[in-house]
């Protein structure tokens, strides 16, 4: 019984909006206390066979409030004389479930079977007070429920989908104190009942665990029915819970656990790995896809293009993040091996190789930096190991070996380093600096990296321009000869000749030594500029920075992150590691100078570089040693001295012919040879006249006054207005390559009706480069969710949207509109 307190509140609150109030007490459970009951300015009248006299008065009072008490039985009918009265102003009661009904606002009886039922819950004032807020006009006894859910188990909505993420989440890290309260308040069973009305499931002893498998063993045969739509519900529901980061971690988990339980990895063991690649859930599928695929590359049975499609139906999967590396490296391995079988037999002469290296070869590298730079940083390599060691195998021995010695081929009737394809590096100063700066007004800033090739700088300019209002192009000049650090930086600067020492240091330009920041800074000063590390320009703030931009016209920057790796024994293998960096800090350097108020930067480099990831076999070492009147210095890649002794294994250049000043004799071993020397790296090397070694990359760098860059556009491709199933096919198209300015989207589809959302929400991603149109289309099928079973011959929107940056949030950018044209079984709503 509640207390009198309470019910003389509930009287209070009634009497604040009616001047009468009836109040029956069967049991005369308020009897004796009804005296003690103070209720300021109220009559209190109770009714002991007097009703007509109360009657009277109350129809004679129309000012005076009254409490009217009824204890026992009330007659029936017209035998009740006050049941006019009663009728126009309702009946109080203060027994627990009316009290309750009362003090939430519950007034229509079906809710008092509700109460009675779950009336522990209602023994918390704080579920009471969180019950009332969620409370709304038009609530039903099944909506209460759900709401009880809802607070229960603390979930920001009411919906069956709301209340099933809750459980889901909490099971997924082995706890059950959500789905302990829904049992201890009596709740489980409309859970249960929920879930089988919605979603179907059905067993004789539900439980949360069970209802997991059941819908993961749904999921990998995609809510396949032979009764049409009879999973829509669960499917949109576990689609969203699948797309929306927030569930991410909560997935992996819950798919982990219900791989083993299912035992997926027996069941998918003799299926196709295009068949599964759709299935993007079960870790056992990204594994069995890798290791099928790899093999696959290996073998060279699977297109280039083909490898793609598998690889971007594996970026929807839950463990992309887990595998990413190990599918970027298939994707390479796949564009390298089918490269390498195109090469050519023969190179008609060395002015086409350095166009073809330009334009097609240098990508045989940069796949292969990518390979292995990919295999080397995944969480594990054991899947890709066959891979690998084709991958190595044919980069060596056909690529580097055999197609080089047909790179010799075409060099050997090279009488002088020049080239009509390339101008000398020597002459960088002269063609790319000069000009620019020939005004005395205008500014140029030159980066140096030491050893970045062709290959690299052609991701870097890429990335350039994938940055807004940045341009970059690419071209190459040729390598001075022998391709090492001291000639190539020697090269780059002001100068109208080029002497070696006999022992390779110091380069002299012009007569004056150029080893060393100082040594270049002199020789800048003689074109008003200035030598400084990449450092030290890191280092220094952005207004110090814009300072010495003032004072200078011409600046040069050291950078050496790769040849630093490469050049050590002990860290050459971490060579396309420093590539990486290298790429991330040239690309600040560009953005310093330009915060700095630079507007033309060049990116350079003094040399490339040979590297293969595997130990070299003896073929690869010349098998004689270099003789002359004086071997001055003997390097992996080449040899200075007098009077060289001409033989087989090594080209040989005078200084007039390698278009230096002084006497000295070069030799560089042919091919891709080494010269064995004790304690150096074998790995990585340059001073040689292969293609990679000796193609400099010149990357020109301009800013732009307005914006450039946007996502690439997609179109809804229509076939129908009208939806007449439980489901929407629906097909884009990519309207245009993506390329540097424009980048990748990913689409995110759902039909609403206002902002009511009616399917589930598949998200698709954008990112072909291909030229065919044919190649850029992308389907996929909306499912329909029990909401739309409201809007049957209504107009419905299907929006494209757009992930906002830095947010969970999406932005609506198209939209197409659509009718619903049939007829739906209204499902029980949660």
């Amino acid at each position: 019984m509640p207390d009198l307190t309470s019910v003389r509140d509930a009287l209070q609150s009634r009497l604040a909006s009616q001047r009468i109030v009836f109040w029956h007490d069967p049991a005369g459970e308020y009897d004796a206390e009804l005296d003690a009951l103070v209720l300021d300015g109220v009559t209190v009248v109770r009714v002991q066979d007097n009703e007509f006299g109360v009657k009277c008065a109350l129809l004679a009072d129309h000012v005076t409030k009254h409490l009217v008490y009824r204890a026992g039985e009330v007659a029936r009918g017209t035998g009740n004389w006050l049941l006019d009265l009663e009728l126009a102003y309702g009946i109080f009661t203060a027994d627990k479930t009316s009290m309750l009904q009362q003090e939430l606002g519950l007034n229509d009886p079906a809710f008092a079977q509700v109460i009675e039922q779950h009336q522990k819950f209602f023994a918390a004032n704080s579920r009471k007070q969180a019950l009332e807020k969620l409370l709304a006009d038009g609530d039903d006894a099944t909506r209460l429920r759900a709401k009880m859910c809802q607070v229960l188990v603390k979930a920001p909505g009411n919906k069956l989908t709301d209340i099933t993420r809750e459980l889901l989440a909490e099971n997924a890290v082995g706890k059950t104190g959500k789905f302990d309260d829904l049992a201890a308040f009596g709740l489980d069973q409309f859970l249960w009942d929920g879930l089988a009305s919605i979603y179907k499931y059905q067993s004789k002893s539900p439980t949360i665990d069970d209802f997991i498998l059941w819908m993961f063993s749904r999921a990998i045969e995609d809510f396949a029915s032979a009764t049409p739509d009879e999973f829509r519900n669960v499917r949109s529901d576990f689609n969203s819970l699948r797309y929306d980061v927030r569930s991410q971690q909560m997935m992996t988990a819950l798919a982990s656990r219900a791989a083993e339980a299912l035992d997926v990895k027996s069941k998918i063991e003799h299926r196709d790995y295009r068949d599964l690649a759709k299935v993007t859930i079960f870790e056992e599928i990204d594994r069995k896809v890798i290791v099928d695929l790899a093999a696959a590359v290996a073998a060279q049975s699977v297109t280039p293009r083909e490898v793609s499609d598998v690889v971007r139906q594996r970026q929807e999967s839950l463990w992309k993040a887990k595998y990413a590396k190990l599918y970027e490296a298939i994707q390479s391995a796949s564009e390298l091996l089918a490269a390498i079988a195109g090469l050519p037999t023969a190179i008609a002469s060395a002015n086409l190789g350095f166009e073809k290296y330009q334009s097609d070869w240098f990508r045989i590298d940069q796949q292969y930096r990518w390979f292995t730079h990919a295999y080397q940083t995944a969480d594990f390599q054991k899947p890709l190991e066959s891979l690998k060691a084709e991958v190595d195998k044919q980069y060596a021995n056909k690529y580097l070996y055999d197609f080089g010695g047909s790179w010799q081929q075409a060099l050997e009737p090279t009488g002088e380093w020049k080239s009509a394809a390339l101008a000398p590096q020597a002459k960088f100063f002269e063609r790319h600096v000069a000009p620019v700066v020939k005004d005395g007004r205008t500014k140029a800033v030159v980066i140096i990296s030491d050893g970045m090739r062709y290959e690299v700088a052609d991701e870097l300019a890429s990335m350039i321009r994938s940055e807004d209002r940045f341009d970059a192009s690419l071209s190459a000049m040729l390598g001075s000869l022998p391709s090492y650090t001291q000639l190539g930086m020697a090269s780059l600067l002001p100068q109208s000749s080029l002497e070696l020492d006999p022992n390779a240091l110091p380069v002299l330009a012009d007569g004056k030594p150029t080893n060393g920041t100082a040594n270049r800074d002199k020789v800048l000063q003689g074109v008003n500029g200035h030598a400084i590390a990449a450092a030290d320009v890191f280092a220094m703030p952005g207004d110090e920075l814009r300072e010495l931009y003032k004072q200078h016209q011409i600046f040069y920057v050291y950078h050496d992150r790769i040849d630093a790796a490469g050049d050590k024994a002990a860290t050459e293998r971490t060579v396309f590691e420093a590539a990486e960096e290298t790429l991330r800090e040239l690309l600040l350097l560009v953005k310093k100078w330009t915060n700095a108020n630079a507007t033309n930067i060049l990116l350079t480099a003094d040399h490339g570089f040979l590297y293969q990831d595997i130990p070299l076999e003896e073929s690869y070492y010349v098998s004689e040693s270099p003789q002359g009147d004086a071997v001055t210095k003997t390097n992996r890649r080449y040899v200075l001295g007098r009077a060289l002794k001409p033989s087989p294994s090594f080209m040989k250049f005078t200084s007039a012919q390698a278009g230096l000043a002084g006497d000295i004799d070069i030799q560089i071993p042919k091919s891709i040879h080494r010269i064995p020397l004790p304690g150096a790296g074998t790995r990585y090397v340059h001073g040689g006249a292969s293609l990679q070694e000796v193609v400099v990359p010149v990357v020109t760098v301009n800013k732009k006054r307005k914006s450039d860059v946007r996502r690439v556009n997609v179109d809804l491709m229509p076939e129908t207005d009208k939806i007449t199933t439980g489901q929407l096919a629906v097909k884009l198209l990519q309207r245009e390559p993506v390329a540097d300015k424009i980048q990748p989207r990913q689409v995110r589809l759902g039909l609403y009706v206002g902002d009511t959302l009616i399917s589930d929400q598949p998200i698709l991603t954008f990112d072909s480069t291909s030229e065919d149109q044919r190649l850029r289309y992308q389907s996929t099928t909306l499912y329909l969710t029990q909401d739309a079973d409201d809007f049957n011959n209504r107009p419905v929107e299907l929006r494209l949207e757009d992930p906002i940056p830095n947010t969970t949030q999406w932005k609506s950018f198209s939209k197409g509109n659509y009718t619903i044209k049939r007829s739906f079984t209204t499902d029980f709503d949660f």
